[in-house]
């Protein structure tokens, strides 16, 4: 006889209950005793893994027999107004402790009635020996925007299966979207279903800190919530979004984010704006370099900045890993509204092969030394950007082509919910960006600054020296 055992889920029996002929014959007092013994075993264990609600149970039905009902009455009031108040003045705490894990039984209750069509809908039930095995629910923790349900999978299953059919499972479960993601063991799977969004919202400019912290730059606000702090230390950036998708919402707020470094001298900022100005020129009083219009003057910068990566990476041979900024030798910042514009669409071919040149190395060897790229771009074809797989970090904003999201954010990050080519025209900001030690991505909206938010900021943590309009200046 094969041994379903092996296959680790839920099984689903294709009968209520199975009958074969007894190999022995038994008394019926025994029988009923058995019955007996192994109901008083399922209330014991029902009464130990339901103990949040069986405990408190007793403990009133205790309070109840000695005293009679007036106790366990009060005591009850006294506990409400007790959590009353605890909610009115600290609703983090409140729910952090009792009303998210109280949710999160109830909702697993809810998603085991209807997890078994789900699972076999979705095809994710696997038939074995003429019997259905399914993943099985093993927790679920609930936030006030989603529910995470800790999954068991089936033997021979992995995330990516879960990942191919989370638009299903987000229909099926009534939820907003769905993120899939590998759990704490290999056997484990978490698929978070998204409910409320805290997105719809335009997000406000964050508080420009003291000193920037370049291992943690608030620039967006997650769904879940959170915020969003990029990493620059050790990267490159690169900011692919159609038209009018929020690409300046993405470079205002990182600059926002540097603006003490700037005007401290901690950190240069070396802006091209292939366009004309229109983008960058407003904050003019914070680029240590810029240039709009020469593109000649744009292939200059950037071999300076070449030459100026290779003095110090002589200079720190031997000596460190990793480039530390100060006043008298700053963290370089190289901004590019329109990469393309530079790499693809420029008709003078000597100056496209010094600028294709010159960007090759500050992608492959700058970070160590503190140069680094972002650069914005329309599309992630590598026709028109060859050198797409030398940006570490990458933002999806909003695409025009399912292909184009997974050329953004990497093989399959649309699978794995990325859904860039549906974020409306009128959420501009909204993004997909994938964390560090995750491969899920994380759908964000970053913050808008206004004319007159870019004008302040340009005024209150504009550098010392401004520099001139229309080419590279010191």
């Amino acid at each position: 006889m094969p041994l379903i055992n092996v296959i680790r889920g839920e099984r689903i029996e294709p009968a209520p209950f199975n009958v074969r002929t007894p190999y022995l014959k038994l008394p019926l007092w025994l029988v009923l005793l058995a019955w007996l013994g192994k109901g008083l075993l399922s209330l014991a264990v029902l009464l130990v893994r339901y103990w949040v609600v069986t405990l408190p149970g007793l403990a009133l039905a205790a309070l109840y027999l000695k005293y009679g009902w007036h106790v366990p009455v009060v005591l009850v009031l006294v506990l409400g107004a007790v959590g009353a108040c605890w909610w009115g003045f600290d609703r983090t705490t409140f729910g952090r402790f009792v009303g998210y894990p109280v949710l999160g039984r109830w909702r697993r209750w809810i998603y085991r009635r209807q997890w078994f069509p789900a699972m076999v809908t979705a095809g994710l039930g696997v038939t074995f020996d003429g019997r259905t095995v399914i993943p099985v629910v093993k927790r679920v923790r609930c936030t006030a925007m989603a529910d995470a349900i800790t999954v068991r999978m089936v033997t021979g299953q992995i995330p990516d299966d879960f990942a191919k059919v989370s638009e299903r499972l987000a229909h099926t479960f009534g939820a907003r979207a769905c993120r899939v993601s590998a759990g704490s063991k290999p056997d484990l799977v978490v698929i978070t279903l998204l409910r409320g969004d805290p997105l719809l919202a335009t997000v406000p400019p964050f508080l420009v800190p003291d000193e920037p912290d370049f291992r943690s730059l608030e620039l967006a606000r997650r769904e879940d919530g959170d915020v969003y702090a990029l990493r620059l230390f050790g990267t490159q950036v690169l900011v692919v979004g159609a038209t009018d998708a929020g690409k300046g919402s993405v470079i205002w707020s990182l600059l926002r984010a540097l603006a003490s470094g700037i005007r401290s001298g901690l950190v240069q900022v070396w802006a091209f704006d292939p366009k004309g100005g229109m983008e960058l020129a407003a904050g003019m009083p914070l680029f240590a370099r810029f240039a709009c219009e020469d593109f000649r003057a744009m292939a200059d910068m950037l071999e300076e900045a070449v030459a100026t990566m290779r003095e110090r990476t002589a200079r720190l041979r031997g000596k460190t890993r990793q480039h530390v900024p100060s006043v008298g030798d700053p963290l370089i910042v190289i901004v590019i509204d329109e990469l393309a514009a530079l790499t693809a669409y420029l008709t003078d071919r000597q100056l496209k092969d010094r600028i294709k040149a010159a960007l090759g190395v500050l992608l492959t060897q700058g970070r160590a030394v503190g140069v680094h790229v972002v650069a914005c771009l329309q599309d992630p074809r590598k026709e028109v950007l060859p050198f797409r797989d030398l940006f570490p970090t990458r933002i999806g904003l909003r695409l025009t082509e399912e292909a184009h999201v997974d050329l953004t954010l990497g093989e399959g990050a649309r699978d794995r919910g990325a859904l860039c080519d549906r974020i409306p025209r009128s959420s501009p900001g909204v993004a997909y960006v994938v964390l560090d030690g995750d491969p899920t991505p994380m759908r964000v909206r970053f913050s808008y600054l206004t004319d007159d938010d870019i004008t302040d900021l340009a005024h209150d943590f504009a550098r010392l020296r401004p520099v001139a309009r229309g080419g590279a200046a010191a």
